[in-house]
């Protein structure tokens, strides 16, 4: 990978160095507002770590921690770049690093903002919705389709109907904190429960189904990773061809039956699942 910054054409003496202050440091910025011009940022110039990531890393753990909040703005770029004595390209490449983790996105006409962290999962049986409000995030849901379909071989099979038999299929765009987060795309009995009207907008499955007295009981998941199509990309904020994680997921109640058929889009930017291993 190309470094930018490494040797820094701002600095004076020897390329990429410029002592400040003692041991080799750029001057610190006192701990004072909520943007990064104003956290206690320094870089080592007689290290061998690279300066975009030193300041990358310090961003990344203000971010991590709090110091620069979910919804802010990362401050001035050319201010950020003077207080420490780099270059705009050093700072741009640190602040690009995190874009590209989804810790950062840059908005037209607003600046830099600062995203939440992705959302971690447990692998349980618990819907998105809730998952999410237990985060403490925002969740809402535009439904993008809710009709009756017939069941193609694969729904079928998984919902032990026959195929071309009526099934109700639901398609919906989760976001969190208003921004685009999951593709959700589910396969349902027909009269399992009730969708009509914006019934599905406000809440999840799992809840509505236990609202109808369904016991959900366990399931079979599937967790994978693929590329973006043209659409899913419009769909979900992101460019063709970046990288998706995908889940698909086989629900059973109490008696056996199948009751939800489910093949989800996540962004890989924004999501991640935890797994807990246990030794047999």
């Amino acid at each position: 990978m190309t470094v930018s910054g490494q040797q820094d054409k701002r600095t004076t003496g020897r390329p990429g160095y410029r002592r400040c202050g003692r041991r080799g440091y750029a001057s610190g910025v006192p701990k004072s507002a909520a943007d990064a011009t104003a956290l206690d940022l320094r870089v080592d110039r007689s290290s061998p770590v690279p300066l975009y990531y030193q300041l990358a890393q310090q961003l990344e753990a203000a971010i991590a921690d709090g110091r620069l909040a979910a919804g802010g703005l990362l401050g001035n770029e050319i201010e950020l770049a003077a207080r420490l004595g780099l270059s705009r390209p050093t700072v741009r490449q640190a602040i690009q690093s995190l874009v590209d983790k989804g810790l950062l996105v840059r908005r037209r006409g607003v600046g830099t903002q600062v995203l939440h962290t992705k959302v971690r999962r447990p692998l349980e049986l618990s819907s998105l919705y809730e998952d999410l409000e237990t985060a403490g995030r925002n969740p809402s849901t535009l439904v993008l389709a809710n009709a009756p379909r017939p069941a193609t071989a694969a729904v079928a099979e998984a919902l032990g109907v026959r195929e071309g038999e009526e099934v109700q299929y639901i398609e919906r765009l989760r976001s969190a904190d208003g921004e685009p987060l999951a593709l959700l795309r589910n396969h349902l009995p027909a009269g399992l429960i009730d969708l009509s009207g914006d019934r599905a907008a406000g809440t999840g499955l799992y809840r509505m189904m236990r609202g109808a007295g369904i016991t959900l009981h366990s399931a079979r998941q599937t967790v994978g990773a693929r590329l973006a199509t043209a659409e899913e990309a419009v769909a979900l904020g992101e460019s063709e061809g970046a990288a998706l994680l995908t889940m698909e997921r086989l629900t059973f109640d109490g008696t056996g039956r199948a009751v939800e058929f489910g093949s989800h889009l996540y962004r890989a930017s924004r999501y991640t699942f935890d797994f807990q291993l246990l030794v047999r």
